[in-house]
């Protein structure tokens, strides 16, 4: 038995798989978010120890038995987060969030502090990120700069209180602008530009190699007949791709959860920094993942759901299956800045195109739309560093909807692919590392692309309505900054 545990924004994620892959059983555990400022978004890392900790306790009032025979455990995370702990590994603050846009400035510092950044790190310097986040806190809180021994992601934070070590995976790391892309380890100059050193930073592993163990009390409290290996896990997003089998080039997957991105596993590094087109390590070793990454995806959709006071499933089902034309509404999703193509932390959302016989249908079809053509401007800044996509898979609560499927279809103009449970692709993809910490299999074996359910084919009729309406959805564009 192995178990996948998904750290995300929103809530935890856990999920129990057996030998032949099937998920036995899952648990999840809310997750609630502060924003002390306009543009701040931090989190309490006690609530992540809290969530992981009850979906483990539920496991073991219903599933005791398969709970007790885990041998392997994979960790998926929320990526770019900044963790900082003090000589006794206790947090200083609440960890700073990846769509948190207070750093812009900072970005600009460290881009000028070290020339090398773009073509080493395969990035560019962008508020979520989590480099700049330390150069903010240096300016900001002194204080507590100076007193930060150690900086972990998120996952890695619940990797330490789990098995008492400070580890990371190559993937989660690429995203800190501290990674040397290519090599896969971290880059001195990196952080020396923010005064840093490898003695801050946890020990670096692959994604599916073994890093650790369960701590003895914790494999004792939950059951466990031994003390499972836990691998190096990934991001929530490499994570994913190993969910659904995405490990080679010509795999491209949409990612609707709270952020989304479009997605595309390379065996060679294909950045474009200028157009925000993120570079990480995949969680397999020598392959890398190009993204063009959004801020808010699902997260739009709970937006409009809050401001209406209705349940998004009430909101979506009056839409019916498919699209018929699109919304006279246009959206701009930008509710929390914007990466890829923009890095605009500061641009915000709009809704045009408002008259007195607009429905509330309109409203909520616009912003699926919305989210559909920031996911255009991704696959064609992608599509500048040489990839092109012919088919897509989706992954993330936004994947339940086969309204939205549907509309990204027609937006991208390629076939889009739905799993059963793609919701939950991360955490079986954290389970599938685990696995293979444990057991050394060839990794082609055991990340088999599972089987698609559901296939939303473009309509060559609503293909070109969307084609039209894209440069006038550009063009509501207008930076603030």
């Amino acid at each position: 038995m192995y178990l996948g545990i998904d750290l995300g924004t929103s809530a935890v994620k856990t999920v129990l798989v057996d030998g032949a892959q099937r998920v036995i059983a899952s648990e999840s555990r809310p997750l609630t978010t502060t924003s002390p400022l306009s543009g701040y978004f931090e989190q309490d890392p006690a609530q992540w120890i809290d969530a992981t900790f009850a979906t483990l306790d539920a496991l073991k009032v219903t599933h005791a038995g398969e709970l007790a025979a885990v041998e392997g455990i994979g960790l998926s995370g929320q990526m770019h987060g900044a963790t900082l702990l003090d000589a006794s590994a206790r947090p200083l603050r609440p960890c700073i969030l990846w769509n948190d846009g207070r750093s812009a400035a900072e970005c600009r510092v460290l881009e000028r502090r070290w020339p090398a950044l773009r073509t080493t790190s395969g990035n560019k310097a962008m508020p979520g990120f989590t480099a700049p986040k330390l150069l903010w806190i240096a300016t900001h809180e002194p204080e507590i700069f100076a007193a930060t021994k150690l900086v972990l992601l998120p996952k890695a934070y619940l990797r330490l209180v789990l098995s008492g070590e400070a580890i990371e995976d190559v993937s989660d790391a690429s995203g800190s602008l501290w990674l040397d892309a290519a090599r896969r380890d971290w880059s001195d100059a990196a952080l020396a530009a923010t005064g840093l050193s490898r003695d801050h930073m946890p020990r670096l592993v692959e994604g599916c190699a073994p890093a650790t163990t369960l701590r003895g009390e914790l494999a004792r409290r939950w059951g466990m007949t031994g003390q499972p290996v836990i691998a190096g896990g990934a991001g929530d997003n490499p994570a994913g791709a190993v969910g659904i089998g995405a490990i080679r080039p010509g795999t491209a997957f949409v990612s609707l959860g709270t952020s989304g991105a479009l997605l595309a596993p390379t065996s060679r590094i294909a950045a474009n920094p200028d157009r925000a087109v993120h570079t990480f390590c995949h969680a397999i070793p020598d392959m890398w993942i190009q993204a063009g990454a959004i801020l808010s995806a699902a997260s739009c959709l709970a937006w409009i759901a809050r401001l209406f006071g209705a349940a998004e499933a009430e909101l979506l089902a009056p839409l019916g299956l498919r699209p018929q034309a699109p919304s006279p509404v246009s959206f701009l999703p930008y509710l929390a800045g914007e990466r890829t193509p923009h890095d605009d932390p500061a641009v915000r959302g709009i809704l045009d195109g408002l008259s007195h016989g607009t429905d509330l249908g309109s409203i909520v079809q616009a912003v699926l739309e919305g989210v559909a053509f920031a996911l255009a401007d991704c696959r064609d800044a992608l599509a500048d560093a040489g990839i092109a996509m012919t088919e897509a898979d989706a992954i993330g609560g936004g994947s339940r909807s086969g309204f939205w499927l549907s509309v990204l279809a027609n937006v991208l103009n390629v076939p889009i692919h739905r799993f059963a449970g793609g919701e939950t692709g991360a955490a079986f993809g954290a389970a599938r590392l685990g696995r293979l910490a444990v057991t050394g299999e060839a990794i082609a074996a055991v990340c088999t692309r599972p089987q698609r359910i559901e296939t939303f084919e473009p309509d060559a009729r609503l293909v070109d309505a969307y084609a039209e309406r894209l440069p006038a959805w550009r063009a509501l564009y207008r930076p603030r900054h």
